[in-house]
């Protein structure tokens, strides 16, 4: 792989797009974050733990989690239908997986925590940037995890590895590798594969992975800090 290999948008194969994170920025959810790379968004919000309806889905001795992935009808370029599309079911599931063994759902047995994904615009990686937005809003809502996780995509561009895949390179490269994990132990609790590696690329595509989710894992953690900075300076400044 050519470190001097320019995509189409102008990055290099190491390079993430812009990536903003915001942390509660809905008042109505116990926790929510809104994540972009580029110009995918997504907003993620966090319920719970609350008790569970319908009663008999309820486990004895841990919570459950409920994970409902959308995209905006207005998140593409062309109009999307608002009704569930298989793909959408099926990256529900997969975003609420890589959170189950994360998150310490002994803490609350016959209880749900129930967490609602909304794409607002779409430009690729949208599973990622939804795990990212997950990630950050359970932290927001106080659900006790074993760490925070971090997730990128890896993708193969003419015969590159490249970091963090757009619409264009999704639609034109030859493989996908969504990742996902932990900060500090690196415990992968998301990986799928799109397309075809070879196992040396696919050994630097989860090395490549590695090192950017280490990078998105610095980046949530400074967007929670400055939620509570904020926070620690409206408390300060109301006592005065």
């Amino acid at each position: 792989m050519s470190k001097e290999f320019v995509r189409k948008d102008g990055r290099g194969p190491l390079d993430l797009r812009p990536v903003t994170m915001e942390v509660g920025l809905l008042s109505n959810a116990d926790g929510s974050a809104l994540v972009a790379f580029g110009n995918t968004r997504v907003i993620a919000a966090v319920f719970g733990p609350r008790e569970v309806h319908p009663k008999h889905l309820a486990q004895p001795d841990r919570a459950i989690i409920r994970c409902a992935y959308r995209m905006a009808p207005f998140s593409t370029h062309t109009r999307k239908s608002p009704a569930p599309t298989r793909r959408e079911i099926e990256l529900s599931k997969v975003i609420r997986e890589a959170f189950e063994s994360v998150v310490f759902l002994e803490k609350y047995p016959k209880t749900t925590i129930d967490v609602f994904v909304e794409v607002i615009q779409a430009d690729g990686s949208t599973r990622v940037t939804g795990i990212n937005a997950v990630s950050l809003a359970l932290a927001d809502a106080g659900i006790p995890m074993e760490d925070l996780v971090a997730a990128v995509s890896v993708g193969k561009i003419d015969g590159h590895l490249v970091l963090d895949v757009d619409f264009y390179e999704d639609e034109h490269g030859d493989a996908d590798l969504p990742v996902a994990m932990t900060g500090r132990e690196k415990k992968v609790t998301l990986l799928q594969l799109n397309g075809r590696l070879t196992l040396e690329e696919f050994k630097k595509a989860m090395e490549m992975a590695k090192e950017a989710c280490a990078r998105i894992y610095d980046m949530q953690k400074e967007a929670l800090r400055r939620k509570y900075v904020e926070v620690e300076a409206e408390i300060l400044g109301e006592s005065r």
